[in-house]
């Protein structure tokens, strides 16, 4: 094999190899030796096809196959003999091949730097420590007894209030003609709930049973209907029935329904899954400030392929946001070529602290067992609800499909790894103070 490099600016190398066509020849002989042992043709024993035959039938396609494998081969060998480690799939392109000449084949590809790891022994970090308050846990209780309310029918005339349900007909209109979707009978519409027309449910206070009224309301400008969006609209209203709520009393035999030993051990249980949420929010902060610690901490080259790639998702992403009319509010007075310059920043840096992690990763032997990735498949399989069976046979089926999960699971080990080694200091906060240092990450 010749190996003759043409290009080596930065991560960027560029090769032509020439394998001789003498190599690829005997491979091929030695391949056609090999099928005369198995294959069968009309009028001929097995093992006694001529190997002229084979030759004239076979000899075209046995040797691509073997062109197509000593490319592979000379690829992976010139990667390892010269130690460079690919960003992403090296681009190989056939110069020359064929009866009597030797196989010549160009290899373009971007290398991964040479990464130094900080000393992250000397990272100092802010852990935010906070706990539930009563009343926090006061109101996840009263979500749960909401969960158990019923619903009956108010018998006693009366007019409907805030919290009560009204069964209605309606007819809505535009400029007096009414108008698609705008009709429906035996609708419930709770007072003070949301899911209609801002403006909607609450002129229907004071109702009562089979009363009729009109009322104006305002489709909102990001209605999902462009027809409707922005327009005035009337709606004549006929209530039908009126129903209210019964919110269990929170006690010992309500928590012993739930499947909890008594009250206090319901609170608990409502404590201790806010604590799970506060110490999430907590983690997600800390994870950020070491990643801004270690995206200052490091300055190497990225291959200049892998942040294109990682810049297309983000503004694909975008591109989208945008055309649904969900861009965030400091980005839409922004122009086109201020917004390609800050997420190209965003890509770069991604990019960067997504080698290094690796990196990281890679030097201590962190990998993602079989087990975590199983665990990760059912949790991921989970939010398919009903579906979740096809799903799990979806990914037991498709084991190149659950490697999506596969990344974020190193990443987690990998923080914690950086964690343990990091200086982190814990800082008594209030959840607000907790939530708000969260925000201002995002």
């Amino acid at each position: 094999m010749q190996i003759t490099e043409t290009q080596s600016d930065g991560l960027k190398h560029a090769f032509t190899v020439i394998l001789p066509h003498a190599d690829l020849e005997q491979k091929r002989q030695a391949r056609l030796v090999e099928l005369a042992r198995t294959i069968k043709l009309p009028g001929f024993r097995p093992g006694k096809v001529p190997m002229t035959l084979l030759q004239k039938r076979y000899g075209s396609a046995v040797m691509a196959e073997v062109a197509d494998e000593s490319v592979n081969e000379a690829t992976r060998q010139l990667l390892s003999e010269r130690g460079l480690r690919p960003a992403m799939q090296p681009k190989v392109d056939l110069v020359s091949a064929g009866d009597e000449k030797d196989l010549e084949f160009t290899l373009e590809l971007e290398v991964l730097p040479e990464i130094t790891v900080p000393n992250l022994g000397e990272i100092s970090l802010t852990r935010l420590k906070t706990e539930p308050t009563a009343d926090a846990i006061d109101q996840g209780l009263a979500n749960i007894l909401r969960s158990r309310r019923k619903e009956i029918e108010v018998t006693e005339e009366r007019p409907a209030a805030e919290g009560d349900t009204l069964v209605v007909d309606f007819i809505g209109r535009i400029g007096g003609e009414a108008f698609e979707g705008g009709t429906a009978q035996d609708v419930a519409v709770e007072l003070g709930g949301s899911g209609f027309i801002p403006g909607f449910a609450e002129q229907l206070a004071g109702m009562s049973v089979r009363e009729t009224r009109t009322i104006n309301v305002r489709f909102p400008e990001d209605y999902g209907s462009a027809e409707l969006a922005g327009k005035d609209a009337e709606f004549e209203v006929t209530a039908k029935a009126l129903k209210q709520f019964e919110t269990p009393v929170a006690d010992d035999a309500l928590a012993t329904e739930l499947g909890f030993e008594d009250l206090e051990d319901l609170k608990k249980f409502v404590r201790d899954r806010l604590q799970r949420d506060l110490d999430s929010e907590a983690r997600q902060n800390l994870k950020r400030q070491l990643l801004d610690a270690l995206a200052d901490r490091v300055t190497f080259e990225v291959p200049p392929s892998l942040t294109a790639s990682e810049f297309k998702q983000i503004w694909d992403r975008l591109e989208e946001e945008r055309k649904a009319g969900r861009l965030d509010d400091e980005d839409k007075d922004k122009d086109e070529e201020t917004l390609r310059t800050e997420y190209q920043a965003i890509a770069d840096r991604r990019v960067r602290l997504g080698l290094l992690l690796a990196e990281i990763g890679q030097r201590n032997g962190i990998t993602v067992s079989n087990e975590e990735m199983s665990r990760a498949v059912f949790q991921h399989s989970m939010m398919y609800g009903q579906r979740q069976k096809e799903a799990l046979d979806m990914f037991r089926k498709n084991p190149q499909a659950a490697e999506f999960l596969r990344g974020p699971i190193f990443e987690e080990k990998v923080v914690d790894y950086v964690l343990e080694l990091a200086q982190v200091e814990d800082k008594p906060v209030t959840p607000e103070e907790l939530s708000a240092a969260v925000a201002a990450d995002a």
